[in-house]
């Protein structure tokens, strides 16, 4: 299951990210995986300051964002990293690493986040493509818009033919680690939101214990 949330950003901050992009160092993309043969791409120096400021700008959106609040269970955020694709460049079909090190600790990754940045109008191919068994779903998110998906799911970037894709990318420690147990938990908690007050108190007394009975069972 993935999910795509809108307006996770604000024009005014998407402006002022774009600003900071003017003034950010870029580096090889390869320097946080120096043995894939498969990314080509580039991000920002976790050094620089503006990517610093754009990093916490993304975190704290979404962290605020309710929709996706709800998806993901937060547990622990990686710092949101810059990334940028110019023409040629692509990251071919992957999974992300079930572990990385934020703040000298492990953070395991649950969670899969793109936050678009760049208009998709602005460049050609690049899309990011889930792969669903045989299938593949094509995704060109409008600005401030983000895309949340399992870290296991087999997925690439499209290569660039033109224009300049612009993202930030983030991975999230859920408190509910497994991902089916997040999903019911997820669509339980959707239906309640949806359907609560149109049951008898009773009734929706009752769904909210198994809603908290399975969030206390699964939560690590």
């Amino acid at each position: 299951m993935f999910l795509h949330v809108k307006n996770v950003l604000s024009k005014a901050e998407i402006d002022q990210i774009r600003e900071l992009v003017k003034t950010v160092k870029f580096v090889d993309g390869r320097v946080s995986n120096p043995d894939s043969e498969i990314k080509k791409n580039e991000q920002a120096d976790i050094r620089d300051p503006s990517q610093t400021l754009a990093s916490r700008m993304v975190e704290n959106a979404l962290k605020k964002n309710e929709e996706a609040a709800a998806f993901m269970f937060l547990k622990r955020m990686a710092p949101p990293l810059l990334a940028r694709y110019e023409p040629g460049m692509t990251y071919g079909a992957h999974a992300d690493a079930p572990f990385m090190t934020v703040q000298n600790a492990p953070l395991r990754a649950d969670i899969s986040c793109t936050v678009f940045i760049g208009d998709p109008a602005s460049y050609q191919g690049g899309e990011l493509c889930i792969h669903l068994g045989s299938e593949e779903v094509l995704i060109k998110g409008e600005p401030g818009s983000a895309i949340l998906y399992p870290s296991t799911t087999l997925h690439e970037v499209k290569p660039v033919t033109s224009g300049q894709r612009l993202v930030l990318i983030t991975f999230i420690e859920s408190n509910i680690p497994d991902q089916t147990d997040r999903e019911l938990l997820y669509t339980l908690n959707e239906v309640y939101a949806l359907e609560g007050l149109k049951m008898s108190w009773d009734n929706r007394s009752r769904l909210q214990f198994v809603i908290s009975s399975l969030h206390r069972k699964w939560a690590r």
